[in-house]
């Protein structure tokens, strides 16, 4: 088969790993949380008052969807959101207590996975392929909307 030497294909591939075993590892901490809300949460902790669209622009996420991500987050008590001062149109998040205690818990944990994500690979592969990846993406990542 042609399509198991393709980028599209093997990128897809990686991405069903990473998120299994990111789900699996969430799930036997006993969180409820996905990659993706875990990506909000460490913009939200990075840069506390962001907007929602600024939190959708730090971690290359749509736009139009971010807003139930973070409906998700408000409802489990991690994030809290407020009319921005500077933009009444706009909402900044912020993580809350319980969100802040969750992702200092959880973290660790994140960094962890990374090693199993790419466990073939020794510690000069992991390097190389984190810095193709980066170059790659600079090359070819459309805008988002």
């Amino acid at each position: 088969m042609r399509v198991q030497n393709m980028a599209g294909h093997l990128i897809r591939r990686l991405n069903q790993v990473s998120t299994h075993i990111f789900a699996k590892q969430m799930q036997e901490a006993g969180h409820d949380l996905t990659p993706v809300q875990f990506a909000a949460m460490d913009a939200i902790a990075a840069y506390p008052g962001i907007d929602q669209a600024g939190v959708a622009a730090k971690i290359a996420y749509d736009r139009a969807t971010i807003g139930g991500v973070i409906d998700r987050l408000d409802l489990k008590g991690y994030v809290a959101r407020s009319v921005s001062t500077r933009d009444r149109r706009a909402r900044e998040v912020r993580l809350t207590e319980k969100g802040r205690a969750l992702f200092e818990e959880v973290l660790p944990l994140v960094e962890h996975m990374q090693g199993e994500m790419l466990e073939a690979l020794t510690p000069d592969e992991r390097a190389a392929f984190l810095a193709l990846a980066r170059k790659a993406l600079g090359k070819s990542a459309p805008a988002l909307p």
